[in-house]
């Protein structure tokens, strides 16, 4: 058979039916032995019930994608398989994995010649089954092996490109993965806070938001969280009749992935305020029994929107697209110190491209940051590019309007917000750093470098 699959819930079962549909065998095996196979009958899926029989079905070199979920699952299940592979099969992780556990998986296979692909993989059930996209990295040679089967199974962008790339070596892929996530992190916290903003600040109904949202959908803000989010607004719970999204507990979990590319971007030293800002307000979002005494001792919202509500939605609009270039900004410029940091020699445009179709944060906005690496492939930030230049530019009065407005209504806006003081810090010529500096020499003797002249300086300060 031409792939293994071990691990058949959710995305490994909608994986090895996209694998069947584009012509290839798939061996399938999961540990769960009440598992429902109904799907694969009559199709060229074949289901095992031992690692030796899956491993024996394979043809050479042997190919098996894990989908466990990350951490352990993923250790036990490679150490299972290990004494079943020869020199030069390929083990492929297809699951949200952290980056440094797939480089010391990598390393430890090298070492019975066993080449090993990290695999970020996004889109869900249904881009699984229809189309992902894809980031592998890691063992080169692998990857021309693999590259047919995952071409044929991934996205298709409007160009007709597959939306899967090389990322490259080590844990390159599982790392674009994580920032990835990050950025949706971000993307789904901007649009959370506008939904915010207009219903409970302005009193926009969720059928007049579900029409805002489509309405928006189809102009640069089109992408699939927008279209999602539309859908959201207008669906109505089948018991109360109600709308569903006024029924849902406002605690919003996370699976680690948008912690992990905040922690990272702190290693790095790359400055993530939208990130950061859309972790921590899930974090709050857990606080429930707290939020509601605070907001009985402290009060909630101070004050009711009276202003223009066309006006609103209008700067609305234009605020969260500035706010989605800054949060891309923030993304790439993070992945472009990674690169340097671990030798990724990441291809931002690659990145970008694999990203327009098949995943969460696919969206019309990729075709221009594909375009503004393809201008200039050394692009430190995507606000230095003309076109986003302008765009945020354009933009800001908008955006300024939408904080001024939350802030006087008590409505919190903590990523449109920082995202809005990123885009001000990194375009001032000058910060309050010389301030901190001088605080720092003053009670730990840290020095400072002068503008005037050069060299490094400690000053008696009493």
């Amino acid at each position: 058979m031409d792939i293994a699959m071990i691990g058949l819930g959710v995305m490994g079962r909608s994986l090895a039916l996209n694998f069947e549909r584009n012509g290839y065998s798939v061996a399938g095996y999961d540990t769960n032995p009440n598992l429902d196979s109904s799907a694969f009958q009559g199709k060229n899926i074949g289901v095992f019930s031992t690692l030796l029989e899956l491993v024996s079905s394979l043809k050479t070199p042997r190919v098996i994608l894990i989908m466990v979920p990350a951490g352990k699952p993923v250790d036990d299940a490679i150490a299972a398989l290990r004494p079943f592979l020869a020199k030069n099969d390929i083990i492929i992780d297809g699951g949200n994995s952290f980056f440094g556990d797939t480089e010391r998986r990598l390393k430890s296979l090298e070492e019975d010649n066993i080449r090993f692909i990290g695999m970020g993989v996004s889109g869900g059930e249904s881009g699984a089954l229809w189309g992902p996209s894809l980031m592998p990295g890691g063992a080169e040679s692998a990857w021309e092996v693999v590259r047919p089967m995952f071409e044929s199974i991934a996205a298709k962008a409007d160009d007709g490109l597959p939306c899967v790339a090389w990322m490259g070596k080590g844990s390159a892929g599982h790392y674009v993965k994580m920032v990835h996530n990050g950025i949706e992190y971000g993307d789904m916290q901007l649009i959370a806070e506008i939904y915010d903003l207009l219903h409970r600040g302005a009193g926009i109904s969720n059928a007049g938001l579900a029409e805002i949202f489509s309405a928006w959908d189809e102009r640069d803000l089109r992408s699939y969280l927008i279209e999602i989010t539309a859908n959201i607004l207008s669906h109505l719970d089948k018991e109360t009749g109600e709308p569903l999204i006024d029924l849902i507990l406002d605690e919003a979990a996370q699976k680690g992935t948008g912690k992990w590319t905040s922690q990272n971007a702190l290693e790095v030293g790359a400055p993530m305020s939208m990130i950061h800002a859309a972790v921590e307000s899930r974090l709050l979002s857990s606080l429930k029994a707290e939020r509601v005494l605070a907001s009985k001792l402290l009060g909630g919202k101070v004050a009711d929107f009276h202003g223009d509500r066309e006006r609103l939605i209008l700067a609305a609009e234009q605020a969260l697209y500035a706010s989605k270039i800054t949060s891309y900004a923030q993304g790439f410029s993070l992945l472009r110190l990674a690169s340097v940091e671990y030798d990724f020699d990441f291809d931002y445009g690659a990145i970008a491209r694999v990203w327009r179709a098949g995943c969460i944060i696919r969206a019309s906005l990729l075709e221009h940051i594909a375009a503004a690496f393809q201008r200039d492939p050394a692009l430190p930030n995507l606000l230095l590019d003309d076109v986003f230049g302008e765009a945020v530019l354009s933009r800001q009065s908008a955006w300024r309007d939408i904080v001024q407005t939350a802030i006087g209504l008590g409505i919190p806006m903590l990523a449109t917000g920082a995202s809005l003081a990123y885009f001000d810090a990194y375009r001032s010529e000058y910060l309050p750093a010389n301030l901190t500096q001088a605080q720092r020499d003053y009670f730990g003797a840290h020095t400072y470098k002068r503008v005037d002249k050069d060299g490094v300086f400690h000053t008696e300060w009493e």
